[in-house]
C-alpha cells in the first residue's frame, strides 16, 4: 500500500485550500479597519528595531576582527 496515492493527494489538495482560506480570513480580520490606527504595531516596529541592532552589531563585530 503506497502512501502517495490519489485519495491522499486529494485528501492533501483539500485541507491545503481549506487552511489558506482559513488562514486568509484571520489575516483580513487582523489587519486594522478605516478608522483604527493605520501602520505599524507595536510588535512590528520592536522585531524591526531587533533586526536593525542585530545586523549594526554583525557588522560592528565583522569590521573589528578584521581590522584586529
Amino acid at each position: 500500500m503506497s502512501i502517495i496515492n490519489r485519495r491522499n493527494a486529494i485528501l492533501g489538495w483539500g485541507v491545503w485550500v481549506a487552511l489558506k482560506a482559513y488562514a486568509k480570513q484571520k489575516a483580513n480580520e487582523a489587519k486594522p479597519g478605516k478608522g483604527d490606527y493605520v501602520g505599524l504595531n507595536k510588535g512590528a516596529i520592536a522585531s524591526i528595531g531587533a533586526v536593525t541592532v542585530a545586523a549594526a552589531l554583525i557588522a560592528w563585530r565583522l569590521k573589528s576582527e578584521a581590522s584586529g
